[in-house]
C-alpha cells in the first residue's frame, strides 16, 4: 500500500475535464493528453470525468459502445498509468488502475434515476469515490467520513441547468464540459473545494482542461478539530422522530 500511495500529506492532484462524444478514439487521445500533461506538472493522481470514454447521442448508440473492464478504453488508460508511474483514477463505472496492476478496485454508481444499484463504494486507503447523481445522498459521505476517509471524489457530468443551479451548492468535481452531440451538454466547471468550502481551482465552463491542487490534509484534521459536526450528531433514530405518522 505504502508503494501504491504516496502519504496522502504529499499529493499532488490533477483534476480534468473534457468534452465526451461518440468518438472513441478521440476522447482516448484527449485524455492522454490531460493525464500526460499533469505528469508533467507533477501531479501523483490524475482525477478524469464521467463519461470520458464516450457520450452516446441515443440510447442504442450508448450501448453499442459500450465495453467490459478487459475492453480496449480500459486497458489503454491502464497502459498510460503504468508509463506515467502515477495512479490514474479513471471514471465511467470507476475503476482504479495504478502502474502496479491493471485495476485496483471498481465501484459502481450507487443512485441511478429511478434505478435502484444497492453496491457499496470503494475506499482507498483514505479515498473515496462517488458518482455525479450520488452526491445529492449525504448518507454516503458521511458513512464513509465514519469510516476515516478524507478525500471524497465525486467524477460528474451535469446539464448546464442542474450544474447552474446546485454545482457550486454541492461543492464537488464535475468533469464534463460542453456540447458533446446536437443533444447534450455539461455544465463543465471541475472544481477543487477545500474543507472550509473554497474553492481552490476552477477548470471553468468552456473548455477541456486541468488544476493541478495540493491536498492539504492538515487543514481538514484542523477544522474538523475546530467543528466537530460528527460528533455533535444525533443518532438516526433521533431525526426519525421528527417525521410525520
Amino acid at each position: 500500500e505504502g508503494t501504491l500511495v504516496k502519504e496522502m500529506s504529499e499529493l499532488y492532484k490533477s483534476v480534468c475535464q473534457m468534452t465526451a462524444t461518440p468518438d472513441k478514439e478521440a476522447n482516448l487521445s484527449v485524455c492522454k493528453n490531460l493525464v500526460e500533461e499533469a505528469k508533467q506538472k507533477g501531479a501523483s493522481m490524475v482525477f478524469l470525468p464521467e463519461g470520458f470514454d464516450y457520450i452516446g447521442s441515443n440510447r442504442e448508440e450508448t450501448l453499442s459502445l459500450a465495453e467490459s473492464l478487459e475492453g480496449e478504453t480500459i486497458s489503454s488508460l491502464a497502459q498510460i498509468a503504468r508509463y506515467g508511474s502515477l495512479l490514474s483514477i479513471i471514471y465511467y463505472i470507476c475503476d482504479i488502475s495504478s502502474f502496479l496492476r491493471d485495476i485496483v478496485s471498481v465501484y459502481r454508481k450507487a443512485h441511478l434515476f429511478d434505478v435502484e444499484l444497492p453496491e457499496k463504494g470503494v475506499s482507498l486507503k483514505e479515498s473515496w469515490i462517488g458518482h455525479c447523481y450520488d452526491l445529492r445522498f449525504p448518507e454516503l459521505s458521511l458513512a464513509l467520513q465514519r469510516q476515516g476517509a478524507e478525500i471524497l471524489t465525486y467524477p460528474s457530468a451535469f446539464t448546464v441547468a442542474t450544474g447552474a443551479a446546485h454545482w457550486e451548492v454541492l461543492l464537488r468535481a464535475p468533469a464534463q464540459v460542453g456540447p458533446h452531440h446536437d443533444k447534450r451538454s455539461s455544465y463543465g466547471h471541475a472544481l477543487a473545494v477545500d474543507p472550509w468550502g473554497v474553492v481552490l481551482g476552477d477548470c471553468g465552463g468552456e473548455q477541456p482542461g486541468l488544476i493541478m491542487v495540493d491536498i492539504n490534509l492538515e487543514k481538514l484534521r484542523n477544522t474538523r478539530r475546530n467543528m466537530p459536526v460528527q460528533e455533535h450528531r444525533r443518532k438516526t433514530d433521533f431525526y426519525h422522530t421528527m417525521e410525520k405518522k
